[in-house]
């Protein structure tokens, strides 16, 4: 193995980092509520933080599910779920359906949520949630640690209180919550927009600087 340059050694020094070992250090993420059910058992719910978005045609997203929890054979069986947005408002509802077992607890009615029949698939959705995902299993991909779920998006449910009278779903306003390094927050202040780098400002941006 080659000794690191002077001008190597001198730029780590400068930057003031520190390494540490491989690991999961990508923060922030969506924490989300995934509700499951069995035909004939009461519906469950386990709290996500690995899920992503992974494909837009067809509409796919994914999430990473230990093996051991009680959801995984439930998601795994049914081959449905339903992938329920968080906001600060249901924030202890998903702390405390990610810490307990669905095998001891009813969480549904521990934490007083509403299940919702969805139209596209026989699991419920959590009716307090601004936006329900509904999700069919199209691959599940033995990881390690995690089994991560594949999943085409067939149907989504929104709360109409966040539509404007122009038909517009403003999804922003419902104070959703992401989760940083075992810590949840709720999404704060607007630093832009998509594309806005790159775009031309409009007449309007240009006559209030010439004003100022």
């Amino acid at each position: 193995m080659r000794e690191k340059t002077n001008r190597e050694q001198g730029m780590a020094k400068s930057a003031g980092k520190i390494d540490w070992k491989p690991g999961n250090m990508l923060y922030p993420v969506p924490a989300v509520m995934v509700s499951c059910m069995r035909v004939g058992e009461k519906p469950n719910i386990i709290t996500v933080a690995w899920a992503g978005t992974i494909c837009s045609s067809p509409a796919m997203l994914s999430v990473s599910i230990r093996r051991e929890r009680y959801s995984y054979d439930i998601i795994k069986e049914s081959g449905e779920f339903a992938v329920n947005l968080v906001t600060a408002d249901l924030v202890r509802a998903a702390d405390y359906c990610g810490v307990k077992s669905g095998r001891d607890v009813d969480k549904f009615a521990d934490m007083k949520l509403t299940p919702c029949s969805l139209t596209k698939i026989g699991v419920p959705g959590i009716a307090e949630s601004p936006v329900i995902l509904s999700c069919r299993v199209t691959e599940v991909k033995p990881l390690g640690s995690h089994d991560l779920f594949l999943a085409e998006v067939v149907g989504v449910t929104v709360d109409s209180q966040y539509m404007d009278e122009h038909n517009k779903f403003h999804l922003n306003q419902s104070k959703l919550i992401s989760y940083s390094h075992g810590e949840y927050f709720e999404l704060g202040k607007k630093v832009g927009s998509f594309g806005y780098s790159v775009r031309k400002p409009d007449k309007k941006s240009k006559d209030r600087r010439k004003r100022k």
